[in-house]
């Protein structure tokens, strides 16, 4: 049997019409990491490599695809991949850890992070992607340590994956996986394995492998959930842990999830899903996906620690967007600890400038005094005014690709401007 997992959780949600109104998909995730973890905000143009290029990821190297497309991803800042992202196809993937039977491998291969990206570069819609991660899941394995630490943390994954059409679960254990299709409205994945018996695609050993572990008789219906993980299916909804928390609050506002009600269930304390203490919140992502190709997607990211001491500061993808230098940590190449064997033998201050700014301005939000209070006032009104203005974008169909190319940066140098 595996260990008990440490305390942690992330939350990914999503929205379809008619839970979201005004024929818009609306995606959001809380990525919960370590709370000493840097999330950088990046943005990698579409590209061509020569045939044959080998692609290096966090712990391995792969095939490279002969193109890749633009994505602008939240990430952990000393890995690969991402907990989180989108590409220019209006393609969102969020990840989370689970656990179940199937003890997990301590060796290195892809991590559920690099699954995210890779995902998000080589599809241009959510089945598409769901394909490309089971293919890669199939041909290398999921593996590796999560965390940059010299203390192994390893898990298995689950995705949620949404473009303007369409939503998918997918989850996994080892190379073994089941995926459903987001019907219904809305959906949410946490920390537990979460698909039951509504199976849309699926590993072609999945039942044969449950049924030789003696975890399946074959007879009854088959429930991908209780198969693989412990989980009292008939409970997950009921009971209050955070998996059930979120289906409450996406259920809450069905029929009015806007990118606002998405990003305040983010920023929910009480249910735990902005989480404090040893894991935290470190990012967070909302996206607005409109059904109607003409209209951009627009997707906020806040690159800061506890979302609601932060801002969802908007993005969408043009040609000749600005760098994201601001919210991209300093690099080490070859003399990143991360590289060395054995890894993670030390620690570099990974920190981009956003972040340091931030950090000092959550201590003085924190102290709950005037100069905090009207700090926080201002953020907030600085990101309801960016919310506006895309809200306008997307009413009128209107956009000045001039000013969008650097939208997210601007955004960011107001934000920095707050913090003194």
């Amino acid at each position: 049997m595996s260990p008990r997992p440490p305390p942690l959780s992330c939350d990914t949600f999503v929205a379809l019409p008619p839970a979201a109104p005004g024929g818009r998909v609306v995606f959001g995730k809380n990525s919960d990491r370590p709370a000493d973890e840097v999330q950088e905000v990046v943005h990698f143009p579409a590209a061509a490599h020569p045939p044959g290029a080998a692609l290096e990821c966090t712990y391995i190297s792969i095939a490279q695809v002969e193109r890749t497309h633009a994505v602008v991803l939240s990430r952990p800042s000393w890995l690969w991949g991402a907990e989180m992202g989108a590409n220019e196809h209006g393609v969102c993937i969020g990840n989370e850890a689970v656990w179940g039977r199937d003890e997990v491998c301590g060796g290195e291969a892809l991590l559920g992070m690099d699954l995210v990206r890779l995902g998000l570069e080589r599809a241009d819609t959510a089945e598409k992607a769901l394909s490309v991660i089971v293919d890669l899941l199939e041909k290398y394995g999921q593996g590796g340590n999560c965390m940059e630490s010299k203390m192994a943390f390893t898990y298995y994954n689950s995705f949620l994956i949404a473009d303007r059409k369409e939503a998918w679960v997918l989850e996994t254990s080892g190379k073994y996986w089941a995926a459903e299709k987001v019907e219904g409205g809305v959906r949410n994945i946490s920390n537990q394995l979460s698909i039951t018996t509504k199976i849309d695609r699926e590993h072609p050993e999945l039942k044969e492998y449950a049924k030789s572990n003696g975890w399946w008789d074959g007879e009854k219906e088959f429930d991908f959930a209780a198969t693989y993980s412990y989980v009292n299916t008939a409970r997950m909804t009921t009971s209050g842990g955070r998996y059930c928390e979120g289906y409450k609050l996406l259920n809450k506002h069905k029929g009015s999830i806007t990118s606002e009600i998405m990003m305040e269930i983010l920023r929910d304390k009480e249910s735990g899903i902005n989480m404090e203490g040893g894991f935290m919140t470190t990012g967070s992502m909302v996206s607005v996906l409109p059904q109607q190709p003409n209209l951009p997607c627009i997707h906020f990211f806040t690159g800061t620690p506890d979302p609601a001491r932060s801002i969802f500061k908007p993005f969408i993808f043009v040609p000749g967007i600005t760098p994201l230098l601001k919210t991209m940590s300093p690099t080490f190449g070859h003399d990143d600890p991360v590289k060395k064997q054995p890894r993670f033998q030390s620690k570099p201050d990974r920190r981009h400038e956003l972040y340091k700014k931030h950090e000092s301005a959550a201590v003085v939000m924190e102290t709950g005094k005037d100069k905090g209070k009207e700090m926080l006032k201002e953020i907030q009104e600085l990101e309801k005014q960016k919310i506006s203005q895309m809200e306008s974008i997307l009413q009128n169909g209107c956009l000045d690709t001039k000013q969008v190319v650097n939208l997210f940066p601007q955004c960011v140098e107001e934000e920095l401007k707050i913090y003194g």
